[in-house]
């Protein structure tokens, strides 16, 4: 395996219990760092997680679509370590709102969408940045998608709306705030094998997956921790700002 030292790192990860979060906790715990591990309803999951490690990191609990709740997360991350070094902002959901659906029902879907996936995403950008003021920098990495870059289908626009302002966010932070010692990097996976993607697969299969992308198998979480624990690690500031390709050559920009 890769070694890639994040021993000295303090990183928080939403939306780690399980898919690719998960496997970039876990893989930044077998090298060294010491994970705060977000988790919504998987408390089993997660806590299952770091004990596995037992190097001091811990589980954190939150709903990202609650406000109150996404300060209260930061501040408890806050109080257990101090410092923070880096902030993984994996946590998402993918929600199916066709537009035959009613106004109502589409929008309710937008709305939650929205709150996950984009205004936690900005708040614990914040968040990040007031903190990382005070110990003289850090890193943000945001996981995005390939349907920033070809759309989505129609069934999921809000899920691509989302990752959009996601994108736009980190190149902004990127620019914004490098002097300051801040550096932000995206992520952006295609059709990932999670528990997200399940119930694609059950309805689809998986050979209408395989058939648009360029590799013989699908894109696993584990193909894209070691990138994220090298964000992490320094090793690529001079990036800051850049959006990294993981979708099998399903789109290539």
């Amino acid at each position: 395996m890769t070694q890639i030292d994040v021993s000295d790192k303090v990183i928080l990860v939403t939306g780690a219990s399980k898919g690719i979060g998960k496997a970039i906790a876990d893989y930044l715990m077998q090298n060294g760092a010491k994970v705060a591990v977000h988790y919504n309803s998987d408390k089993t999951s997660a806590e299952a997680l770091v004990n596995n490690h037992n190097n001091g990191s811990k589980a954190f609990k939150a709903d990202l679509a609650k406000e109150k709740e996404v300060i209260a997360l930061f501040k408890a991350v806050q109080s257990q370590y101090k410092t923070i070094d880096a902030i993984v902002l994996n946590a998402g959901v993918f929600l199916e709102h066709s537009s035959k659906s009613t106004i109502e029902d589409w929008f309710s879907v937008w709305r939650k969408t929205m709150a996950i996936n984009l205004d936690a995403v900005g708040l614990l950008t914040k968040l990040g940045i007031d903190q990382y003021r005070t110990q003289n920098g850090g890193r943000f990495v945001y996981i995005g998608s390939r349907a920033v870059f070809r759309g989505e289908t129609e069934e999921y626009l809000a899920y691509a709306a989302s990752k959009g302002g996601i994108t736009s966010l980190a190149r902004s932070v990127a620019r914004s705030f490098g002097k300051e010692n801040i550096k932000a990097f995206v992520v952006s996976p295609g059709f990932t094998k999670t528990q997200m993607a399940e119930q694609f697969i059950a309805n689809y299969g998986e050979e209408r997956i395989l058939e648009e992308i360029a590799l013989e198998e699908l894109t696993t979480p584990e193909d894209l921790s070691p990138l994220v624990a090298l964000m992490c690690s320094g090793l690529m500031d001079h990036a800051t700002g850049a959006t990294i390709d993981v979708n099998a050559g399903s789109h290539i920009r």
